[in-house]
C-alpha cells in the first residue's frame, strides 16, 4: 500500500507500517466475511487504512484496532448497500426466472449483514476470539498463543460468542 504524497515523519511511517503489518490480515478477513468478494474486501481494507492514516493525528494508539474494525465494517456495509441497489436495479430489467436467484442473494446478504451486527455487538474479547477462529481459521491454541492466554480462556470466550450468535440468530429466524 502506497501512502499519499506529503510530509511524513519517519515515526509516522514506522507507526503506519507496524499498524498495517499487525492488522492487515485480520481486517482483510473481516471485510471479506462481510462482503463475500475478495476484490471488494481489498478495496474496503485499503480505504480503511487510508482513513486511519488521514486521522493519525487524532487517534490514540489504544483505540486504533477498534477504529479500524469500525471503519472497515462501515465501508463494507456501504458496499453491501450499493450492491443491493445495483441488484434491485438489475432485477427490474431482467426476466422473472432470475428473480428467485437475486432474491436469494439479497436474503443471504441481509442475513450476513445481520450476522455482522450480531458479531459487532459482542463484547470485544469474545468478538476477537470469534473472528480469529471463524474468519482467520486459527485454532484455539494459535489464538491462545497470539493473545497470550490459556486455551481454556479462549474456549470460554468462544463459548460466550457462540451463545450470543445462537440466541440472536434463532430469534431472527
Amino acid at each position: 500500500m502506497t501512502l499519499p504524497e506529503g510530509n511524513h515523519t519517519p515515526d509516522e511511517l514506522k507507526w503506519f507500517r507496524n499498524l498495517f503489518d499487525t492488522y492487515y490480515d485480520s481486517i482483510r478477513n473481516f471485510a471479506y466475511f462481510k462482503v463475500g468478494d475478495p476484490d471488494i474486501a481489498d478495496d474496503v481494507v485499503q480505504e480503511a487504512f487510508i482513513k486511519v492514516w488521514n486521522m493519525r493525528d487524532e487517534i490514540r494508539s489504544e483505540t486504533v484496532k477498534a477504529l479500524l474494525y469500525k471503519i472497515a465494517g462501515n465501508l463494507a456495509l456501504n458496499q453491501l448497500k450499493h450492491r443491493k441497489v445495483v441488484l434491485n436495479f438489475e432485477n427490474n430489467y431482467q426476466h422473472d426466472t432470475y428473480g428467485e436467484q437475486a432474491d436469494s442473494q439479497i436474503i443471504s446478504e441481509e442475513f450476513n449483514t445481520y450476522l455482522q451486527s450480531v458479531i459487532a455487538s459482542m463484547p470485544e474479547n469474545s468478538r476477537e476470539v470469534f473472528l480469529m477462529n471463524r474468519m482467520e481459521g486459527l485454532t484455539y491454541e494459535e489464538i491462545a498463543d497470539r493473545l497470550d492466554l490459556s486455551v481454556k480462556a479462549i474456549e470460554k470466550r468462544m463459548s460466550e460468542a457462540l451463545k450470543i450468535v445462537r440466541s440472536k440468530i434463532s430469534y431472527k429466524v
